[in-house]
Order: C-alpha cells, then sequence, then structure tokens
C-alpha cells in the first residue's frame, strides 16, 4: 500500500517544506502561514488519532498545525525561545507528549497530558555543558508502547535516561554502554519474531536491550555496517521486528546508507539507494498508515522514498537545505 497525503520536511533555517505525496510540487511554511521566517526545525511528530494535529519543534519553542502542516501557531509553553530538538508523542494516549530542548539554549525534558495545552518541566538532571557541543541536547525520546509509564531520553552528550514513573523520576542508565554521544533511542513492540528491544544510538554504535535496560548488546557497526556513524532510526508501526537506521562515514560525512533489520536488529543489511547520498544519511521516517512507505534523507538534502518496505527507492528530483526531520502525514478527509 502506498501512502496518500503529505510530505513535512524539516530543514535548518528555510522552516517546514510541505511537499504532495509524489514530491512534485513543494510549499515553504513561512510568515503568510505562521512560521518564523527562516526557522529551524529539528522535530515533527503527528498524533495519528487526531487528524491533522501536527508538532514542530524549532529554534524558537514548539508550534502546532491543525491542518496536515499548511497553518502554523507558536504555542505558548515553558520552551518559548528554547531550541526545541526533540518530540514525542505516546502510542497508547495521545495526550501525553514529551519535548526536549537544549543546544545552544538550556537543555532540558518537557512533558503535557492534556495533548499539548499545558506543559511542565520535567526533573532531570542534566549536565550544563559537554564535549564537542558545549550544552547539551535531547536528541531522542522514546515511549514504551507497551507501558507507557516507562519513557527513555537521549541526550548529546550526556548519555541516557530512564523514566518508569511516566517522567515523574528518572535515573541516569550507565553500565555498558559508556559513550555518552547519543544519538537516538527507540522501544519497539513485541512481536512474534522476538521480545520488545529498547535501541540507544550512539555515535559509533547501537546499543539493544531485551530485559528493560538491564544488560545491553553492542551491534558491532564498524564490523556489520558499511560506514559506522549511525543517526535516526524508525521502525514499522505494524511490524516491530523491523527496524531502519541512518548511517554515514561521518558528520556532516561524504556519504551515507540505510540500514535494515528484520529480525529486531540481531542481523543487519544495507538498502540500495539509486543515488549515492551526498553527506551521512541523518533520518528515517515510516508512514503510520501505510508501513510499505519510508522516507529517508541525508543530512545535505537529499530525499528518497521507497514504497516497498526500503526494498527498492527513488529519490526525489528536490533538493534541499540541511534536513532535519521527517515526517508523514495522512490525508485529510
Amino acid at each position: 500500500m502506498v501512502a496518500k497525503g503529505t510530505i513535512l520536511v524539516g530543514t535548518v533555517g528555510q522552516g517546514v517544506m510541505r511537499g504532495d505525496e509524489q514530491g512534485e510540487s513543494w510549499i515553504r511554511s513561512g510568515v503568510n502561514l505562521g512560521m518564523h521566517s527562516d526557522s529551524i526545525v529539528r522535530a515533527l511528530a503527528s498524533d495519528t488519532r487526531r487528524a491533522g494535529v501536527v508538532h514542530a519543534g524549532t529554534d524558537l519553542g514548539l508550534y502546532r498545525s491543525e491542518d496536515g502542516g499548511v497553518h502554523w501557531r507558536l504555542e505558548d509553553t515553558p520552551m518559548n525561545g528554547l531550541v526545541v530538538w526533540a518530540l514525542a508523542i505516546d502510542p497508547t494516549d495521545p495526550d501525553i507528549m514529551f519535548a526536549g530542548t537544549g543546544t545552544p539554549s538550556r537543555s532540558g525534558v518537557f512533558r503535557s497530558v492534556d495533548g499539548g495545552k499545558a506543559w511542565e518541566p520535567c526533573a532531570v538532571e542534566i549536565a550544563e555543558t559537554c564535549p564537542n557541543v558545549g550544552v547539551p541536547r535531547v536528541t531522542g525520546i522514546a515511549i514504551d508502547p507497551s507501558n507507557h509509564r516507562s519513557v527513555w531520553v537521549g541526550i548529546e552528550v550526556d548519555g541516557l535516561r530512564h523514566s518508569t514513573d511516566g517522567g515523574e523520576t528518572w535515573e541516569r542508565v550507565d553500565g555498558a554502554i559508556t559513550n555518552k554521544d547519543v544519538h537516538n533511542v527507540l522501544v519497539t513492540g513485541a512481536e512474534a519474531a522476538g521480545p520488545q528491544t529498547v535501541f540507544t544510538v550512539v555515535s559509533d554504535d547501537v546499543w539493544t536491550s531485551t530485559d528493560d535496560g538491564a544488560s545491553w548488546r553492542a551491534v558491532g557497526v564498524k564490523e556489520v555496517f558499511p560506514w559506522s556513524y549511525p543517526r535516526g532510526i524508525a521502525t514499522r508501526p505494524d511490524d516491530p521486528a523491523v527496524v531502519f537506521i541512518t548511517i554515514g562515514d561521518t558528520t556532516p560525512g561524504q556519504t551515507g546508507a540505510v540500514m535494515r533489520s528484520t529480525d529486531g536488529g540481531k542481523s543487519w543489511e544495507s538498502l540500495a539507494l539509486p543515488q549515492q547520498p551526498n553527506s551521512a544519511m541523518w533520518t528515517v521516517s515510516v508512514s503510520a498508515s501505510a508501513p510499505d512507505s519510508v522516507l529517508a534523507a541525508s543530512r545535505y538534502g537529499y530525499l528518497y522514498r521507497s514504497d516497498d518496505g526500503g526494498d527498492s527507492w527513488c529519490k526525489f528530483g528536490r533538493e534541499f537545505s540541511e534536513i532535519s526531520s521527517l515526517l508523514w502525514v495522512d490525508a485529510l478527509d
């Protein structure tokens, strides 16, 4: 099944680019559509049970759209003036949302329990400064689909945090994952092929846990992947054993690839792209309503699409400025 609807591309300096499902026409969401000029859009998230509701994390705070990304408004939240790097909506209760902020503004985690109307800061201890990026940034938030009280947060460059009470309290995850440069986190649901898995993507490897973080196993990307800098991660909503990871030779890099596992991260294959990326592959998004449709983008503006679950790909003719986030939005009735 081919995804029908709208493609949203979050960019660094060009706001949200909104395209038709075939990528043949594009419109930039500028000031005339409610978003500030030359905005940086680090994160995009949609509520699949509220048609048309989309959230965008930007360099001025959190924006909301109620018509599938056509018009936007800046929400009045504690994140005003902060850079929102990560967003997550609870897959079982969409009223519960988390957002993460950071570089160059202060780093923090925020929670809403009423669908984004009101937000409060979470009591997460995060370093004031860290190597390479200065102020840390929250680069990934994952809510356990089978237990929404379990929330994982990845911080670049300050490690992994875990809450078992819905964000009330948090603990630092230490132990096997010694690299604190966390790029992303993902929690898959349990499936016939194996147990529920927590994925933590760091700058030089991917770690998996099947016992809720009690123990971890490294994928060993330097031996398994063609390049050793992983960044983005996504899973099929209808088959949690299928996981996609975007990688590159470095950042921003000169090339990259999309990796796929069909057994919950035990084994991986590099998927053939029709044109070599011009930089590290950065982000990947799977359609919620048509999970055979997958989008993947390089850091410097190449956008690819697959409609057979990653077996084959096409490259869009339109190229973009720096891409930081992607999102499929279902067609509105």
